[in-house]
């Protein structure tokens, strides 16, 4: 049984019988006295992606949800109509599952064939992915930096990696050059080198 002190980024409970992970938790200890300390909360439905926030008092308990982590590999995706599915099997019954571009929201554009992840299972069906904290793209696309660009301040450039994904990466960053994307963020960790 967790508390309302043990939330933190990452941390999955269950809220009216429903699974959710933590985004973020602002503390609110209040002046006055005899008054509770209150816990603002940011949740993420793990099954629907969707962002609801929440206030918690101090002392509220909960409990966490029943989700296993397994050890997944990404194979593929293939367009629907309805949207793209991706294709995962499990390294360790090398069963095959899909999920839906709703239920990746955006970690689907991390996706690299062969990648290495964990699978959330939800009541013994896979809901979703839980990515590496990083992970080693390729540069195949920059946009030329400016004359003068470091002048004023302006020290990045718009990059595009391997599957498609768009960010901002420093001038010295070149095409072919292997760097590390933060999951979190999606944003340009460091360069690696070619």
């Amino acid at each position: 049984m967790l508390s309302s002190d043990d939330l933190k980024k990452g941390r999955r409970i269950e809220v009216e019988g429903q699974p959710f992970a933590v985004e973020s938790v602002a503390v609110q200890s209040t002046s006055a006295r005899g008054a509770q300390t209150l816990y603002k909360v940011r949740l993420r439905h793990v099954l629907t992606r969707q962002i609801s926030d929440r206030v918690f008092k101090a002392g509220d308990k909960f409990v966490e949800p029943d989700l296993r982590k397994r050890a997944a590999q990404y194979l593929y995706s293939a367009p629907e109509a309805d949207g793209p599915r991706y294709y995962f099997m499990d390294t360790e019954t090398f069963e095959q599952f899909e999920l839906t571009e709703v239920e990746l929201g955006d970690d689907g554009r991390l996706l690299l064939e062969n990648l290495e992840l964990k699978a959330i299972e939800y009541n013994g069906q896979m809901v979703g992915v839980e990515l590496p904290a990083y992970i080693e793209m390729t540069i195949t696309e920059v946009e030329p930096g400016a004359r003068g660009d470091t002048a004023s301040g302006s020290v990045t450039t718009r990059a595009v990696t391997q599957n498609g994904l768009e960010l901002q990466v420093p001038l010295f960053v070149k095409v072919g050059d292997r760097v590390r994307v933060d999951t979190a963020t999606q944003a340009f960790k460091d360069r690696l080198g070619r």
